[in-house]
């Protein structure tokens, strides 16, 4: 291992305590996505107590950051993301307090040397990772335009540590319908939006042996009214639709839509609907390997995924089409009955384990940044296998 390896491994390790302290802050006050207030603040006080200008707001969202840290001249810009919204009615059950204080500790690790260095470092933070699309909001607004890398990583469960794992297009799909409300002994004086919720849910159901094998919909109603002898007036319902690709989760929402709309014509509820798409993920293979070789220069061991596998998606897929990106896997338990997105997960996410990823995590993507930044033919072998990965459709919009 060289050098500069080791002093990031070093400056890593002397900040262990206000790590694991900054990743056990975020896990214990779990915020929404669009809320996490808590989060950035502390973050922010860990990046300017080590002397470093944060921007917040970032690009007009509350609870997006960033901060900079630049070499001697112009060269390669390399972001680290940062993710640290919670789930809704289960906490940090995806382990998004990792995934910041790996990337805050990577970009603080690599800081202390860019001195010697062309180009730059920052860390972005991406809020509502959990159905909100901030990155995608962050890419519609320019919140990438310098970035030319961009990486992160990702806890896993059950031992398995993945490098290169893609994942599919997604989006989430809220509807509410409005309807009119009306005592239950005359439902023909009302308008009864639970009904109407309830026949999209019906039609899903009925064409469901025609998806493709990739294509999922799952549904839950957050708000089905109030009183069983009141017809309800507000029915509010979310559906997740996750496809291999963007296109076809076009064609995924369409058809949700139309069944809204059918829904709509039957029962005479009127819908609003709102739609972020989450692209599929393109990971560049030479950055994967080099995170790879990284990790495994500290005791972990990595695997690439097993082809066909049904993977969830994140909004890194959309960063990921835009520039070269990686999304890596570290298990923060061996045990495989604990599932992400549980509390099971939640309460693993504050764990030793948890803690030596933290660190871990950190000081391989800060070293994977090092090869970007050390070595020019490592960046022209990145860029062309993005430039030949990601399909050409794609390279217009």
């Amino acid at each position: 291992m060289n050098q500069n390896k080791l002093k990031i491994i070093e400056t890593i390790d002397k900040m262990q305590n206000e790590l694991l302290t900054l990743s056990h802050q975020i896990h214990d006050h779990p915020e929404l996505g669009f809320q996490e207030h808590q989060a950035v603040g502390f973050i922010r006080t860990f990046l300017e107590g080590h002397g470093f200008e944060v921007e917040t707001p970032y690009c007009g969202l509350d609870t997006s950051f960033k901060a900079v840290k630049k070499g001697k001249h112009a060269g390669p810009r390399i972001a680290f993301l940062a993710e640290y919204d919670a789930l809704r009615g289960i906490g940090h059950g995806c382990g998004h307090n990792i995934i910041a204080t790996c990337a805050v500790g990577a970009f603080s690790g690599l800081a202390a040397l860019m001195d010697n260095y062309d180009g730059e470092i920052s860390i972005i933070g991406t809020p509502a990772e959990e159905g909100g699309a901030g990155k995608v909001i962050l890419l519609e607004r320019g919140g990438f335009h310098d970035t030319d890398y961009a990486l992160m990583m990702h806890p896993s469960g059950g031992g398995s540590n993945l490098v290169g794992r893609g994942g599919r297009a997604a989006t989430t799909i809220r509807v509410a319908f409005h309807g009119k409300a009306a005592h239950s002994s005359a439902p023909s004086n009302g308008i009864n939006a639970l009904s109407a919720a309830i026949h999209v849910f019906n039609q899903i159901d009925l064409m469901r042996p025609t998806f493709q094998i990739q294509d999922n919909i799952n549904g839950v109603i957050l708000e089905g009214g109030t009183a069983a002898n009141v017809i309800p007036a507000l029915v509010r319902c979310e559906f997740n639709l996750r496809a291999e690709t963007m296109i076809r989760i076009e064609f995924l929402i369409d058809l949700v839509k139309s069944s809204i709309e059918r829904a709509e014509s039957l029962t005479g509820a009127k819908a609003e609907v709102v739609e972020p798409i989450y692209a599929e993920r393109y990971p560049n293979k030479p950055m994967c390997e080099a995170f790879k070789n990284n990790m495994e220069s500290l005791g972990i061991h990595m695997t690439w995924p097993t082809p066909g596998k049904l993977y969830g998606s994140s909004d890194i897929g959309n960063v990921s089409i835009k520039i070269p990106a990686i999304h890596d896997y570290l298990s923060i338990t061996d045990d495989k009955t604990i599932q992400s997105h549980s509390k099971a997960y939640a309460d693993a996410a504050a764990s030793p384990q948890a803690d030596e990823i933290c660190l871990k995590g950190a000081k391989g993507l800060a070293m994977t940044a090092l090869d970007i930044l050390e070595d020019s033919k490592f960046r022209d072998e990145i860029n062309a296998f993005h430039d030949a990965q990601v399909p050409e459709r794609y390279h217009e919009k």
